[in-house]
């Protein structure tokens, strides 16, 4: 399948510190990397690592960070001919201040990401697309927003189904104001910190209530070690974590979630499955340093999900069991819908770490099972 694919991409420059320095200190970090990054490079490139002709668009300096901002992009393959050079702004940095406790403190230059051209759109070529995925940085000002706005347009008239993922930075830039930019989205996902701030609600009931208010049909919120809730104007559901040891770094995890989701769908599971499907996608890409730290294929996600379902079960079974009650098929987890795996990509090198505490929600949701909505 052909996905579309809007958004920033950056160079990240990362610092692993003891500590956050105050002004005026002058501290040495433990180690330095320097990674490609950025919310649309990101959900690009691991879309087409899962297998899918990609086409980027985004923009760029002139200048040497552009080679490392793009280079796991070539890597996979990603068709770069979206993509537009700026000869006078640079390309976007981010320089991340991580500490052992994987305290992060982020400085943001947007650069030439903001100055997406929407002369240069080509719509042909957005139209000979099966999705469009959209990182919602790419609606938060300049000519980007324009960019965006018109492409969407054009997807819904084309029936071209609509991903798009929020970001904190996204959220804090527009707020509420960016709900009426991405209520026409056919899946709209975020973590559970952007679903307060752009619905401006303190509960996540409250909060998807009023998303679903505003005609959205499919909201995913992802709250982090608990999993991921999914909610249509039918049900909702809390699809649980996938468990892994330990976090290295949680940067770009989510937009390995949103490509692995958009994946999902597009290759024909059910929502429910999409969303325990890209679980175990963030969970991997939070085991290495880096938003392209590990190229995710679609057979080792999808042998991993079976083995957790497959676990689950056990778990169902035998609790059944010790209690002298009988095991209905509808008590057990359902599998996975079986899909035609991919061909693999080629997987970048990987970049050891610290472990991290796994990010915490602040509204505990309800424990997994469906529930039709009242």
């Amino acid at each position: 399948m052909k996905f579309y694919v809007i958004g920033d991409v950056t160079v990240d420059h990362m610092h692993f510190l003891e500590h956050i320095p105050v002004a005026g200190e002058d501290i040495t970090p433990t180690s330095t990397v320097l990674l490609p990054g950025g919310a649309g490079g990101t959900m690009a490139f691991h879309a087409a690592c899962l297998g899918h002709e990609v086409t980027l668009a985004a923009r760029v300096g002139a200048d040497p960070f552009e080679k490392v901002a793009l280079q796991n992009l070539r890597r996979a393959k990603v068709n770069l001919e979206a993509i537009q050079f700026d000869e006078h702004i640079m390309t976007s940095t981010v320089t991340i201040l991580v500490t052992p406790n994987a305290e992060r403190t982020m400085i943001s230059a947007s650069g030439a990401n903001r100055l997406l051209e929407v002369a240069a759109f080509n719509a042909k070529t957005l139209e000979n697309n099966d999705a469009l995925i959209i990182s919602a940085y790419a609606l938060i000002g300049g000519a980007q927003r324009e960019y965006t706005q018109t492409a969407i347009g054009l997807a819904k008239q084309k029936k071209i189904p609509v991903f798009i993922d929020l970001g904190t930075g996204a959220v804090n830039d527009a707020g509420t104001e960016l709900l009426g930019m991405v209520k026409s989205a056919d899946y709209l996902l975020m973590n559970q910190l952007e679903l307060f701030r752009i619905t401006g609600k303190d509960s996540i009931s409250e909060a998807v209530g009023h998303l679903g208010a505003l005609g959205l049909q499919t909201v995913v919120v992802k709250v982090g070690a608990h999993g991921a809730l999914l909610w249509t104007p039918k049900e909702s559901e809390l699809l649980e974590g996938y468990a892994i040891a330990s976090v290295a770094d949680t940067t770009g995890a989510g937009d390995a979630f949103t490509a692995a989701f958009a994946h999902a769908i597009m290759s024909g599971f059910t929502s429910a499955r999409a969303v325990a499907y890209a679980n175990v996608a963030g969970a991997l890409a939070a085991m290495v340093v880096g938003a392209q730290g590990t190229a995710l294929t679609h057979n080792d996600i999808f042998e991993r999900l079976e083995q957790e379902e497959a676990t689950r079960a056990a778990r169902v079974i035998a609790k059944q069991t010790r209690s002298g009650k009988r095991v209905k098929p509808k008590d057990l987890p359902k599998p996975v819908e079986a899909v035609k795996a991919p061909s693999p990509a080629v997987k970048p090198a990987v970049v050891a770490a610290k472990p991290a505490p796994s990010p915490e929600i602040t509204e505990e949701p309800k424990k997994r099972g469906r529930k039709r909505a009242s």
